[in-house]
């Protein structure tokens, strides 16, 4: 059996990279999928994809900066599905500018998309969430959310830090609901929001010896969304070539 067959699943930026491939493999292994995201036309385009291999799918414009917008967004899943099963916050916005280049709305505006969204979020499906059975949210932090990285990207790694703890103090809560909360925190994975720079600090840094690709990621999301990790809750996955145990 395909493991997540009959699982009302959402997926933040769903519309490209780790988000995308999440949304697909989601879709693959059984479960139905909410798309959302502010990329229209892409986000359209998984949800094509999905619905020719055989799934089923919806796309949802959703700014998750905004209240109003998850409101709604909760408003849009209640009356297609009635349940929410799995969450999964994985819309970010990347920088790489240092501290003292980094202005105040560019903070705010990264940790808005980055930190604020997986707050908001997880509160406006609290009531989906607890109507589930086994109900899971993952989160998507980083190796930059448990590391100081390159001493670069500062409200980045705020953001993915605050998720990281976030993630583990909505666990403890949610234990006695068998609703279970994880993060998975990304390496270097070849996505848009890594571009066309040189790859070699990259790859220098990982002792795998090469970037991770977004399927790779969307492997160990479905994993924690699915019951198979029935006794995972408040843990950190590391998907990083290694990064973090050197």
């Amino acid at each position: 059996m395909a493991q997540l067959t009959g699982k009302i699943a959402l997926v933040t930026g769903g519309a490209s990279g780790i988000g995308r491939q999440t949304a697909l493999r989601f879709a693959a292994e059984g479960a139905k999928v909410v798309v959302a995201d502010v990329q229209d036309g892409p986000g359209a385009e998984v949800v094509t994809e999905i619905e020719k291999n055989g799934g089923e799918a919806l796309y949802l414009h959703l700014d998750v900066t905004s209240e109003e917008a998850w409101a709604a967004a909760v408003a849009t899943v209640t009356e297609k599905y009635g349940v929410l099963d799995v969450l999964v916050n994985n819309a970010g916005l990347g920088q790489a500018d240092t501290l003292e280049t980094t202005s105040l709305a560019l903070y705010e505006k990264v940790v808005a998309v980055t930190q604020t969204s997986v707050f908001l979020g997880t509160k406006a499906f609290a009531p989906l969430l607890k109507l589930s059975t086994a109900a899971s949210v993952v989160n998507t932090s980083s190796i930059f959310g448990a590391s100081g990285g390159f001493g670069t990207s500062p409200a980045y790694h705020a953001a993915k830090g605050a998720v990281r703890t976030l993630t583990k103090n909505i666990a403890i809560e949610w234990a006695p609901l068998n609703i279970r909360v994880n993060s998975v925190h990304p390496g270097f994975i070849e996505t848009a929001m890594m571009g066309d720079t040189d790859k070699e600090p990259y790859i220098a840094t990982t002792p795998l010896g090469r970037v991770g690709q977004p399927h790779e990621v969307a492997a160990a999301i479905t994993f924690l969304a699915s019951d198979d990790a029935s006794f995972i809750t408040g843990a950190e996955l590391f998907v990083d070539g290694g990064y973090i145990a050197r």
